[in-house]
């Protein structure tokens, strides 16, 4: 699956070139005891029971075989560094999937490949030949990428150790059909056909191959599947497997998971899954039927020659409607009758505006269909740049010299860039003929600019800023930093595009301090790079441009409600809730202020409706609706014939910025799977492992019969608390719009809301407040699984760790898995009711003890 980011990262080089912790006891752990060199496994964010290796960049899990007691974890590493790169598998093993022991890196990189995404085998009647009957071998098969022509193919590597030592097979690759986009091998035996079975991706096309083999290195491709359900991004990592459905061993499904990113149910990364059969050879999906939108009022249509009553500016939208694609625009697909709005008329350059008359609020939802880039709106944007704010100019980096900047190392040269360097996508933003650019001979250099030393003395610190996305926080960062006596007090970076953009600190408590900036340039990895200029302190905020290809809903002259594309041509229905402002004015805005790649946007089929309409992506099936549950594949021949899952617990779309140092990345909860039958549906449903609860330290800490109106309070009347818990509560519904859990709540009104909506029949997580939020403009929001009340009930099963929670709705249909960065002294756990009351039956929570001592 790794490929992804190698292509990614390859396109834009060649474009832009030891005690035991008690969670509800230990003292609280400080980032400074964590810098002065406590125990490994203690720093602030560090899980106590799920999987993390010492130190290190960690992505998905690889490799999950069961062999002689041992549940083997190889997953995506890098040995030589806490970002994405050299892509080898490490390893570890545990004995019940709690309590893991890290072992040596099993297969590495080296000068001609990277090791990617796979699986492992126990090659019980040795038909590889790589042992013996007696010791059959621990086959790996692995996507080698070519270092050389970016190419990956299947590989072989086999241990006769137990997986302690693996040796590379000598007649590598043994299956290459030449892409670059070809990975991520899941194999297993195939019993009716004495044979082996493997389920790979071809990505990019959004299909999944079957091949069989006798022996594992001779392959035969049976068929394909897809493209189907959620296809906005690559397919990645593809599982295969049957399992009963509701128990019932003489009725048995297959399931076909695979991963996508982006186009994940919550927004980038996500594990969606089809039920179906599969027959030996060829996989069929169930039939859902199709889908049918809510009928409505259409407020527009785009099918006359003009725009009607609606306002175009800019020359984005051009004169009127399309009949589909316009010159150099990939085929427009998914839109109704004739016409829609696109806004491709003079290329992704082109910006503008097409807005409708105002009207008055009467239906409960606004849908529409929608495609183009993936630029979501941004509250705080203005639509044009407005002057520079007045104020002391500390660096505008023109006059061809840094001036008296201190410069260290190579990434910015002597002086000053005055544009894009070369092998750069074209820079774009910065005022004047100048700016500090540390892509001088590509992301591979590093150095920093400080300014001298100056006194506070205004509100505000505006810059603009471009580049990468790599925080302070990291090892290997690329940003701004102020620095008040040598420490850094505030930081920022760019959004992995080269055009710079406003941003601004507020330092009004520090004013009368003694300061500098510093540009730094860590990073080597993609997007390793960061672009500054004009640094000015002013009493006034300056405002970020809009950066968006959207459809907005205004009222009262705000931004109430968005959409965006997924970077496609197909359109798709989108909704926007309006009940809030029912009554109101409102005015619909389809936006384009993108001119970077995927600058456009399309829109048609504007309906007021009583009923929200369901996106392709929403229609779809996820094993997990968090952020934070991705590459998810399941053990092979683990004991009692049990499905055991795991997933990778983060998200590409910030995976590089999290504040973690000096591991980046955790393991999910093992996941017991099963079908169930739900609301009349074949479901894949999920809960943790039985082996979780030998964590559960002590007597529960227990709540019954609690009625909560329109209010929070402590739980256990403030007795639950701490920062790895597990806990299960079950509610009665009454009249409350929302109840729930809050946990890990405490420092500046910190707090995970874990709630259930009625309006919605929705399980939450809100993690806006949840902690450090702003390493990633994509991190803070709300993620929501289906989830209906069983008898007026709802039930809930909730797995906090230092910086995660994983959420079980029901009887485990609806799964929510979501990081969270939270200070260590917020520990509290609420209940709550909000616009009504709700009954808490029943709630016990207990403390949950490491298991991430010697053992692991």
């Amino acid at each position: 699956m790794t490929s992804r980011r190698v292509s990614r990262h390859a396109r834009t080089r060649m474009i832009v070139a030891t005690a035991t912790v008690c969670a509800l006891s230990a003292a609280l752990l400080t980032p400074q005891a964590v810098a002065s060199g406590t125990r490994p496994y203690a720093e602030t964010y560090r899980p106590q029971f799920h999987y993390t290796p010492q130190k290190n960049w960690m992505n998905d899990p690889n490799g999950l075989v069961y062999y002689k007691g041992e549940y083997h974890l190889f997953y995506q590493y890098n040995p030589n560094g806490n970002s994405w790169g050299d892509m080898s598998w490490g390893h570890a093993v545990s004995t019940d999937l709690m309590h893991w022991k890290e072992l040596p890196l099993a297969l590495s990189h080296d000068g001609k490949e990277m090791v990617f995404s796979g699986s492992a085998v126990i090659d019980r009647n040795n038909t590889t030949g790589f042992g013996t009957k007696k010791n059959p071998p621990m086959v790996a098969i692995y996507t080698s990428y070519d270092k050389s022509t970016g190419t990956q193919a299947q590989s072989l590597a086999y241990s006769n150790d137990r997986g302690r030592t693996f040796t590379k097979y000598d007649g590598n690759p043994v299956i290459d059909i030449g892409s670059k986009e070809f990975r991520d091998p899941k194999v297993q035996w195939y019993a009716p056909t004495k044979s082996w079975l493997m389920t790979v991706s071809l990505s990019t096309e959004h299909k999944v191959q079957f091949y069989s083999s006798k022996d594992l290195k001779n392959w035969d491709l049976l068929s394909e599947f897809g493209p189907a359900g959620a296809t906005g991004g690559i397919w990645e990592c593809p599982d295969l497997f049957p399992l009963a459905v509701d128990g019932n061993k003489k009725n048995i499904k297959w399931v076909l998971v695979v991963n996508i990113n982006p186009g994940g149910i919550a927004g980038g990364s996500g594990a969606q899954y089809f039920v179906g059969d599969f027959d030996g050879t060829k996989f069929t999906a169930d039939e859902k039927g199709s889908y049918t939108p809510p009928i409505g009022t259409v407020m527009q249509d785009f099918e006359n020659p003009d725009f009607g009553t609606w306002t175009a500016t800019g020359t984005a939208f051009g004169q009127g409607p399309t009949a589909g694609a316009l010159t150099g625009q990939g085929p427009v697909s998914g839109f109704e009758g004739k016409g829609l709005a696109n806004s491709f008329h003079a290329g992704d350059g082109g910006t503008g505006i097409l807005s409708s008359p105002p009207f008055t609020v009467d239906s409960p939802y606004l849908n529409f269909k929608i495609a183009g880039g993936r630029h979501p709106h941004q509250a705080g944007t203005v639509q044009e740049r407005g002057p520079v704010p007045e104020g002391t100019t500390l660096a505008d980096f023109e006059g061809g010299t840094y001036g008296n900047w201190t410069v260290t190392g190579d990434a910015f040269g002597t002086a000053p860039a005055t544009g894009s360097h070369a092998g750069q996508q074209e820079v774009t933003g910065f005022l004047g003929s100048g700016l500090a650019n540390s892509f001088l001979n590509g992301d591979a250099t590093t150095g920093s600019l400080t300014s001298p030393e100056f006194t506070i003395d205004k509100n505000y610190v505006n810059f603009l800023i471009g580049g990468g996305n790599h925080p302070a926080s990291q090892a290997e960062s690329a940003a701004v930093e102020l620095l008040v006596d040598s420490k850094v007090v505030r930081s920022a970076t760019g959004r992995d595009g080269e055009a710079l953009n406003w941003d601004s600190w507020d330092v009004r408590e520090l004013i009368g301090k003694k300061a500098q900036i510093k540009i730094v340039d860590e990073n080597t990895s993609g997007w390793g790079h960061i672009n500054v200029d004009h640094i000015v302190l002013s009493d006034t905020r300056a405002q970020p441009i809009s950066r968006e290809t959207a459809v907005n809903l205004v009222v009262d002259g705000k931004v109430v409600g968005s959409a965006t594309g997924t970077n496609s041509e197909t359109l798709d229905w989108a909704s926007i809730d309006m009940r809030p402002y029912a009554g109101k004015k409102a005015q619909i805005q389809i936006v384009d202020m993108n001119t970077g790649g995927w600058g456009q946007v399309m829109a048609d089929q504007f309906t007021a409706a009583e009923t929200p309409a369901r996106s392709a992506v929403q229609r779809a099936d996820w094993a997990d609706y968090g952020k934070d549950y991705y590459a998810a594949v399941s053990w092979e021949d683990a004991p009692g014939d049990k499905r055991h899952m795991i997933g990778w617990m983060n998200n590409w779309e910030y995976s590089g910025s999290l504040p973690t140092s000096p591991w980046r990345s955790a393991q999910s909860i093992p996941r017991q799977m099963a079908l169930r039958t739900v609301d009349g549906r074949i479901k894949l449903t999920s809960e943790p492992v039985s082996s979780l609860t030998s964590l559960r330290e002590g007597l529960p800490v227990a709540s019954a019969g609690t009625t909560v109106t329109s209010t929070s309070q402590p739980l256990g009347r403030g007795a639950a608390k701490g920062k790895a818990l597990d806990i299960e509560a079950a509610f009665s519904l009454k009249d409350a719009e929302r109840f729930g859990i809050k946990v890990r709540t405490g420092a500046g009104g910190e707090e995970t809301v874990i709630g259930y909506d009625t309006t919605t029949q929705e399980l939450y997580v809100d993690r806006m407040r949840s902690g450090a939020v702003d390493f990633s403009d994509t991190f803070a929001g709300v993620q929501r699984a289906p989830l209906h009340a069983v008898n007026g009930k709802v039930k809930l099963r909730i797995v906090v760790d230092w910086s995660s929670v994983e959420v079980f709705g029901g009887s485990g249909e609806a799964v929510i898995t979501d990081q969270i960065f939270p200070d260590p002294s917020s520990q509290g756990v609420e209940v709550f009711a909000e616009n009504g009351s709700a009954k808490l039956d029943r709630a016990r929570v207990w403390a949950t003890r490491s298991s991430v001592g010697e053992a692991w």
